[in-house]
């Protein structure tokens, strides 16, 4: 098996599976207790929880806290139901970002949905335009998870903040593999696109600026989410991070080099989203007439995806696709192909060869 859908999932790190193993708890070992119990097994519990902590505020710029949550899913959610404000967002946003339009119109927030360049990056203009004294939170991604194309995020909070806007960044895609810029006032992360553990991530909220809970209990996490922490997944999301921080140079230079390969091997396949302008470990390409369902049925060695994990099986054409002026077919003639620290050359080039043999057979 070959694995290229890093953009969907990472491989757990070693590292973050042993960082999680004494704290997953049993009845011969100390591991167990409740983070938010005051006695000895529970300050234990508490300490390898801000161990984690401060292993994942390293990564981030100076004068924020983070909150541990879910994933970035609620991380987006809890900071978008804190607007105060119209809410504007690009269209090549996650749905984690973009469904939050309806609830947030329920709550009398108006949500408009910003254009893109046809490379992919967030229309700057469009957003100068748009912007008013009203404007309470503009949402920009980091790196798109669906084509690997960066936005110009210093740009987007000047223009933010010189309106009184706050600024909410998705850095899924390139916490732990990039820099995170300054300026943004939230930003959501989360631990299985770093090599950490499913089912935790975090929102990191600069100092001063007001969150309101988006579940509600015992006051747990600093009053803003409720229910119990799981020493366990914290400690191997920090690890993770740990270990990002550590070999960022080496799996950003890992990564270039598996990416110019990549574009070599499949340099007859259009590119989706910026040349330039991108994350080297997501290649978004196309051939037209690929009948990318046949494609994925032929080559069941390669795990690859036929756009964002999280509309997989919707039959609808990607919305960032479309949102760069792709038509359904092209859109649906595309496939994305995303690599990390764990993708040796060998398997992109074998991965290439059984790819571009399959489409081959569809006569292309």
């Amino acid at each position: 098996m070959i694995y290229l859908d890093y953009q969907a999932t990472t491989p757990l790190a070693p590292e973050a599976r042993e960082a999680m193993l004494r704290w997953l708890g049993g009845p011969d070992g100390d591991g167990y207790g409740n983070p938010h119990s005051a006695h000895r097994l529970g300050r234990q519990a508490a300490g390898a929880v801000e161990v984690a902590r401060d292993q994942l505020a390293a990564l981030f710029p100076p004068g924020g806290r983070v909150v541990f949550t879910s994933g970035a899913t609620e991380a987006l959610n809890t900071a978008l139901r804190s607007a105060v404000g119209n809410v504007l967002a690009f269209a090549s946003e996650h749905a984690a970002v973009l469904d939050c339009a309806a609830p947030l119109r329920e709550q009398g927030l108006p949500f408009e949905a910003l254009p893109v360049l046809s490379d992919g990056r967030a229309d700057v203009n469009a957003l100068e335009a748009a912007i008013s004294p009203g404007t309470g939170l503009v949402a920009a991604m980091l790196v798109n998870n669906e084509i690997g194309t960066t936005n110009p995020l210093g740009e987007i909070a000047a223009i933010a903040h010189r309106h009184g806007a706050l600024v909410l960044c998705d850095a899924v895609q390139g916490y732990g593999r990039v820099a995170i810029p300054t300026g943004a006032d939230f930003i959501a992360i989360s631990a299985h696109k770093i090599h950490g553990p499913k089912g935790i991530g975090a929102l990191w909220v600069r100092d001063g600026v007001e969150l309101a809970p988006l579940i509600h209990g015992g006051g747990q996490e600093q009053g803003l989410r409720s229910g119990t922490l799981s020493p366990a997944l914290c400690a191997g999301f920090g690890a993770a991070a740990a270990l990002a921080a550590q070999r960022m140079g080496d799996d950003a230079e890992h990564v270039e080099a598996l990416g110019n390969r990549a574009r070599e091997l499949f340099g007859n396949w259009a590119l989706n989203g910026s040349a330039e302008y991108r994350w080297r470990g997501n290649l978004n390409i196309r051939r037209e007439g690929l009948d990318v369902g046949r494609l994925m049925s032929e080559v069941r060695t390669v795990m690859f995806s036929a756009g964002s994990a999280c509309a997989s099986g919707s039959g609808r054409p990607s919305h960032v696709l479309r949102a760069i002026g792709l038509s359904d077919g092209e859109a649906k003639s595309s496939i994305r192909l995303g690599f990390g620290r764990y993708t040796t050359m060998q398997e992109i080039e074998r991965a290439a060869e059984l790819l571009n043999a399959g489409a081959a057979e569809q006569g292309l």
